[in-house]
């Protein structure tokens, strides 16, 4: 195997553009550096400025197998680690990415475009607790005694799947690795991940971080693109389980493939997130609420984005108001700026999807389109792919912009009467990720929590994805859990039945 064992600094680094360019084109397998079995490398580009600040190794069958292969061998002696001591590890991992959140949050505003201070920053500091709350759950590998017959033991035990090929996104790809790696790794398994073609940098520095700590091939990590890359990932023979977050049209093909294969897969396939405010709200911070719930500072880009924004009548207009006030206050510019409050889009295809529902909305007849904050005027940043948020008001119930997960800064407000009416509205949508409702009548708000056909449902806040709080959606929006003991147990092990006759 060709390696290159230290070609990132140990210590924290304040620079992320000299540290892009030191992990350039490598993949991470079998505790070393290695590049693409061909050769090729792709382009990784800062979408504020639209310069390449590195290149990614290309990976195709040929690394899967090389990974694969790493952790399966890996994978045999790691599930011969007690629970508890795979836990400590993972603990231990969680202490060490602490050290390093600056510099794991300045690397991932360069490569996704998200802002420092309001998102990117934030992240690093959530892949850290993730792994430091997985870690402490070793304990809570444990199976149950049957009373079958008086005369025979029966219990159950909690065993491993052997090797997890995990498949992340480019939104927030250190977070959705962790909620992925975290699980896997404390229940005994070993994991290959494929990242993101636009933010392979920041999850290859995480992994090489944990490999510190962890035995070689336990943790793997690779880049390319998923009919070269992703697909072989997940068709490798000695892949036992597959968790993929993405598209629903990319995950309808990972589930068809893991079924051919007859192994189990958790898919999160986003979302379009109804948020319900009732006139009785806190008004201050249910605004504020909404700022946060369509996560205007990522420009939109969340699955759980609050993009059907439903408000009750006699409050309407006001809300309306507010919220283009407060999105005028929010500054837009370079991502790596402690002023900026909100980045760039990620890529220039991404762009031009959400230009295309924006124009869609603009010549609606009877819509209105409040286009929001400003611009950033600095001369370096005039090739930034950056978007002004757009509010709109005034487009009926089978817009596009109202059924379709735009993943862009873009949200639809209207008014409604009655509760069940909205009820109704809200639930007519094929995503089930998440909703969230607004109002000081908690009978009402519980009420309708119950009824809402969502996975996740927040009365009077609107959280990120946090550990301890299972989260995964129904309908489109997937298949099975994350981020609880819940989802290591179901999605990372499986139980296997053992009986002693002792007459």
């Amino acid at each position: 195997m060709l390696d290159r064992p230290h070609p990132t600094p140990a210590a924290p680094s304040t620079d992320p553009f000299a540290l892009a360019k030191a992990l350039s084109g490598m993949h991470f397998i079998g505790g070393a550096y290695v590049p693409a079995r061909s050769g090729k490398t792709f382009a990784v580009v800062n979408p504020a400025t639209g310069a390449e600040v590195a290149r990614a190794a290309e990976g195709d069958a040929a690394d899967v197998d090389a990974a694969v292969q790493d952790a399966a061998r890996a994978q045999k002696e790691w599930a011969k680690v007690p629970a508890r001591k795979r836990g400590a590890l993972v603990h231990q991992c969680a202490q060490l990415l602490k050290e390093h959140v600056d510099e794991l949050g300045r690397l991932i505003a360069l490569e996704t475009g998200k802002a420092l201070r309001t998102e990117s920053r934030v992240e690093a500091n959530v892949v850290a607790d993730i792994f430091e709350f997985f870690g402490g759950l070793g304990s809570e590998l444990k199976g149950e005694s049957v009373p079958f017959d008086p005369k025979v033991l029966s219990v159950t035990v909690r065993e491993p799947l052997g090797v997890v090929g995990a498949i992340i996104p480019w939104n927030v790809p250190m977070l959705l690795m962790a909620l992925k790696v975290a699980p896997a790794l404390v229940a005994g398994n070993s994991v290959v991940v494929k990242s993101a073609e636009e933010a392979p940098l920041a999850v290859l520095r995480i992994c090489e971080i944990m490999n510190r700590i962890l035995p070689p091939g336990v943790f793997n990590m690779l880049s390319g693109f998923g009919p070269e890359c992703g697909a072989p990932l997940v068709a490798h023979p000695r892949v036992a389980k597959v968790t993929f977050t993405g598209s629903v049209e990319t995950g309808k093909i990972v589930a068809k493939a893991a079924a051919e294969k007859l192994i189990p897969v958790t898919l999160e396939l986003g979302g379009k997130s109804p948020m319900i405010v009732f006139a009785d709200c806190d008004f201050d911070k249910t605004v504020a609420g909404a700022l946060t719930s369509m996560r205007f500072t990522r420009q939109g880009q969340s699955c759980t984005a609050a993009s059907r924004i439903y408000v009750e009548r006699p409050i309407f207009d006001r809300f309306v108001q507010a919220m283009k006030d407060a999105v005028n206050k929010m500054v837009m510019g370079d991502p790596l700026d402690e002023n900026t409050d909100i980045g760039t889009i990620v890529s220039e295809t991404q762009l031009e999807k959400v230009r295309a529902y924006i124009a869609e909305g603009m010549a609606t007849p009877g819509a209105t389109a409040h286009v929001c904050s400003a611009l950033p005027t600095d001369p370096a940043l005039k090739k930034g792919l950056f978007i002004q948020p757009v509010i709109f008001t005034g487009l009926t119930r089978d817009s596009r912009l109202v059924r379709e997960e735009i993943f862009g800064p873009v949200t639809v407000i209207q008014p409604f009467d009655d509760a069940e009416a909205v009820l109704a509205e809200a639930n007519d949508s094929d995503y089930g990720l998440a909703a969230s409702l607004w109002t000081n009548n908690l009978k009402v708000g519980l009420d309708l929590a119950h009824r809402l056909e969502a996975g996740l449902v927040q009365i009077n806040q609107n959280l990120v994805v946090q550990a301890n709080l299972s989260y995964g959606g129904v309908k489109q929006s997937g298949l099975g859990k994350e981020a609880s003991l819940e989802a290591m147990l179901e999605h990372f092990t499986h139980k296997k039945t053992i009986m002693v006759n002792m007459a």
